[in-house]
């Protein structure tokens, strides 16, 4: 069993839905808690399952990022440095 707190958030991973169900009822007994069911999202991460098990995605977290910066509309570009840049011969990197 494994136990992932962050400030009031609690993630409780389990083999057997057996144990979960007793350490939870143990927590309510302790605390006052609420059990949100299964996993979707977490710390800018969401959870998906499918048959071929967990999926992780930070999707929803990037693009609140971009809208946070107000770039959701940006137009995107197709790289945005030049790929050979031009070094010249009386000033390189690293020297003065």
């Amino acid at each position: 069993m494994g136990l992932l707190v962050y400030v009031d958030d609690i993630v409780l991973a389990s083999n057997t839905a057996t144990a979960s169900q007793k350490f939870k009822a143990y927590l309510h007994d302790c605390f006052n808690i609420k059990d949100l069911g299964p996993l979707k999202y977490f710390l800018g991460i969401e959870i998906a399952r499918g048959s071929e098990g967990m999926f992780l995605c930070r999707q929803k977290y990037a693009l609140e990022m971009i809208e946070e910066c107000t770039l959701l509309g940006a137009k995107p570009v197709d790289f945005p440095i030049r790929r050979k840049p031009q070094i010249s011969r009386s000033h390189r990197p690293g020297t003065s």
